[in-house]
């Protein structure tokens, strides 16, 4: 019974936001208001630098991680494993801490996805670092990415409760890079 309330503790974790957090201990400008205007570790790299971006990252993947392993410690099956991942990851959509709008969530669901197996999430970066290498588009890369989640969620866990979160993961961060999707189709989308 007590593993439920882990749903609304991955949702608050999610909504704490790194990049938010990271500029304002650094001295640094709110994300939200430079470059792309999205607190996530793309953005934060391009405003203050790797190091930051670093820490961001580290922060936005930790948020999906831990309430999704503290889940699996507490003996959570495959459904309650879903429902941690999708509440941390809707958290850093719609943070409650800064008045629901968050960033896209790619860091997060690598998170979620390496809480769901090491090999997944593997694969998942792997796919991200290949396509980068290629591309030098973070946003390309992340599309990517997103777009063979669900494939290798399947193949790995064979768990349909696991295979419909990431497809709902996959689904969303593929509609919050719909900007990114119009600069690729129009050749205007900034490489890193």
């Amino acid at each position: 019974m007590f593993e439920w309330l882990l749903i609304p503790g991955a949702y608050l974790l999610g909504s704490v936001s790194s990049a938010i957090i990271v500029c304002k201990v650094m001295g640094l400008q709110d994300p939200r208001e430079l470059g792309s205007k999205n607190p996530g570790a793309t953005n934060v790299m391009r405003i203050a630098g790797k190091k930051a971006a670093a820490i961001t990252l580290l922060g936005d993947m930790l948020k999906g991680l831990i309430p999704v392993l503290i889940a699996k410690l507490m003996g959570g099956d495959s459904t309650l494993l879903a429902l941690v991942g999708l509440a941390a990851f809707f958290g850093h959509l719609f943070p409650v801490f800064f008045g629901f709008k968050g960033g896209k969530g790619v860091a997060t669901s690598c998170g979620i996805l390496f809480g769901f197996s090491w090999v997944i999430g593997g694969l998942v970066v792997g796919t991200w670092v290949l396509v980068y290498k290629l591309s030098k588009i973070s946003s390309l890369s992340a599309l990517v990415a997103a777009g063979f989640t669900p494939v290798y969620v399947w193949f790995v866990s064979g768990s349909v409760e696991l295979v419909v979160a990431a497809i709902l993961i996959s689904g969303i961060l593929i509609w919050r890079h719909k900007k990114n999707i119009q600069q690729l189709i129009k050749g205007t989308e900034i490489k890193l």
